[in-house]
């Protein structure tokens, strides 16, 4: 089952206030929405491009991992988001590859979506996010 789209690139920023404008003002990217994410620790706020959005992610808790992240590596590029139809197919499909999984089972993320990570030591590096939109989101 693959991928239907690019749905967002994950970016960590220390914070969303001193963020939003150079996506705003330098890049005229419109900004759609600003969420908190409780389950995973963070703020986000979503820039529609093309099909796709940019997602700047700030950390809510010290105990975060967008925190650690920016930590351990600073600001920058955090992950890779693929929309899927069936989320838990996906997930059972990669398990059955030997794909390592972050997430077993998909878990609540923003927009109202089903989400779940793969991680990084089975994707040559890159931390991929798979998200499904609830039904509340395509109707």
């Amino acid at each position: 089952m693959k991928p239907k789209k690019i749905s967002h690139i994950g970016i960590a920023v220390r914070s969303l206030e001193e963020s939003i404008p150079f996506y705003e003002q330098q890049l005229g990217l419109p900004l759609t929405s600003i969420e908190v994410v409780e389950s995973e620790q963070v703020k986000v706020a979503f820039f529609d491009i093309g099909e796709s959005r940019i997602e700047l992610l700030e950390p809510t808790a010290p105990t975060s991992a967008i925190a650690k992240f920016i930590e351990k590596r600073g600001e920058g590029l955090h992950h890779l988001a693929l929309e899927v139809a069936d989320i838990r197919t996906c997930l059972q499909n990669l398990r059955e590859q030997g794909t390592r999984l972050i997430h077993e089972e998909p878990k609540a993320g923003a927009h109202q979506m089903q989400i779940a990570f793969l991680h990084p030591k089975s994707t040559h590096g890159t931390l991929m996010e798979l998200c499904q939109q609830t039904l509340a989101e395509t109707e």
